[in-house]
């Protein structure tokens, strides 16, 4: 059963900040429902709300990503919808997040056995994400 502790996410906080100020983001650390790590990118000097938008086929879609100026990272599509230093920068904090996690699921069972989720966001619904210059 998944299961994130206070402490747990104390021990990774300062590797999740190492990530964080390497790239020159800012960003907060919380646990969700005793079982999901999260983190939430507030501002930084990545376009990462661009880099995803532009990377989109269906325009709309993109435009309202544009206009919200947040989004909801999926950690298994990194590779096709992030370029540059935005997708280096997420693949690193999505190994930071997961240091010690196992995941050792049978979907053919419908088994499901990981050792906490992770939550990356980019800005929020209240509070967008900043790009600084």
């Amino acid at each position: 059963m998944a299961y994130m502790s206070q402490d747990r996410k104390k021990e990774l906080a300062p590797k999740i900040k190492v990530v964080l100020k390497k790239y020159g983001m800012k960003g907060t650390i919380r646990v969700i429902n005793h079982s999901t790590l999260a983190v939430r990118v507030t501002a930084g000097y990545l376009p990462i709300i661009e880099n995803f938008a532009f990377g989109l086929t269906d325009r709309e879609r993109s435009n309202a990503v544009l206009k919200s100026r947040c989004l909801n990272v999926n950690p298994y599509w990194i590779d096709q919808y992030y370029t540059g230093n935005s997708k280096k920068f997420l693949k690193e904090l999505v190994a930071v997040m997961n240091d010690g996690n196992h995941d050792r699921s049978d979907i053919m069972t419908d088994y499901f056995d990981v050792g906490w989720y992770t939550d990356i966001s980019i800005g929020d619904w209240n509070k967008p994400y900043e790009m600084v210059k």
